[in-house]
């Protein structure tokens, strides 16, 4: 439960109110209000709507906050109207395969460098990632590019190593990692939050309350489809998520489409579909050698297909604007 005061006056007398009833709560800043926070519901019903407002809804809901969020990473911000891309290999392989890939994508029209330095894999037998080395190549990437880099982050006793990138992924895998989510919560960072892959809406939606709740307010949730029955495609993705998620949630929005196309040849139409059901930004997979990649080396786009998705994402994203017709 979230208790809304009206004004900042009222604050001070929320916060009375919850001590002296002894009830067990969490003061929050988020958006530019104070928020508290509590499961005990039993003793504020004596609080008039005058003084607070009530929610059962989630940190994420419009019910909490109605217009869209922007979170800035770095220079570049999401959420703002335009469409952000980000792009790089499945996996840092080499700082010169990197570095390739980072100023070829940035030519072409990326606006972030996404690459995976710990790489979370289905058998242990396969390419694990470069870990705190790949990081550093990442950086290097950025000093060279400028782009602001995403990366994923498995382990909190990796979080160090995070100092100098300038986005947080949290991976299909970790989406119930309730431990790795308390502790991103308490860290002021911008958060690349996937669905996990048997997630419901509201599944998702109530772990990125975990983030939300710690007082970091920097998240944007990433579409990547979920396990379905079909086989053809390696995941199923649903671009009516995307409008559902735009009512339900005021967070940005983003489509991965590489991971469940599972080949190069289906990633721009499940990304354009993704683009016209009202995605914020786009992540995609793309290699100089795609065909030698160390990990997802049928999905991961070459450079030439990568021009031709980020010129027409572009301007469907366009056609999309207000005021356009």
């Amino acid at each position: 439960m979230i208790v809304v005061p009206t004004t900042g006056y009222n604050t001070d007398l929320v916060r009375e109110n919850m001590l002296e009833s002894s009830v067990d709560f969490k003061e929050i800043s988020l958006y530019g209000k104070r928020l508290f926070l509590t499961s005990d519901q039993c003793t504020l019903h004596a609080l008039p709507e005058s003084i607070a407002i009530i929610r059962q809804e989630g940190l994420s809901s419009r019910k909490i906050k109605q217009s869209d969020t922007t979170v800035l990473v770095d220079r570049v911000k999401i959420g703002h109207g335009s469409l952000v891309i980000a792009a790089g290999p499945c996996a840092v392989e080499s700082e010169e395969q990197t570095l390739e890939i980072a100023e070829n994508v940035k030519k072409l029209g990326a606006d972030m460098l996404r690459g995976g330095a710990f790489k979370p894999r289905t058998t242990p037998y396969s390419f694990q990632g470069l870990g705190k080395d790949g990081i550093t190549i990442l950086k290097r990437a950025k000093d060279e590019t400028g782009l602001p880099v995403v990366t994923e982050m498995m382990d909190i006793s990796d979080y160090e190593a995070f100092n100098e990138v300038d986005m947080i992924q949290i991976g299909s895998r970790n989406a119930q990692n309730f431990s790795l989510l308390k502790f991103l919560g308490s860290r002021n960072r911008p958060i690349l939050f996937k669905n996990g892959m048997a997630n419901t809406i509201s599944e998702w939606l109530s772990s990125a309350e975990y983030l939300l709740s710690g007082g970091n307010e920097k998240v944007v949730l990433c579409y990547r489809g979920t396990r379905g029955f079909e086989n053809a495609t390696r995941f199923t993705m649903d671009s009516g998520i995307i409008p559902v998620l735009r009512e339900r949630t005021h967070l940005p929005i983003c489509a991965d489409p590489s991971h469940p196309a599972g080949n190069r040849n289906y990633v721009e139409a499940i990304a354009l579909a993704s683009v016209a059901a009202g995605a914020d930004m786009l992540e995609i997979e793309v290699h100089n050698q795609p065909e030698n990649a160390l990990s997802d080396s049928k999905q991961q786009l070459t450079f030439k297909e990568f021009e031709r998705l980020v010129r027409n994402a572009r301007k469907i994203k366009e056609l999309l604007r207000p005021g356009m017709s």
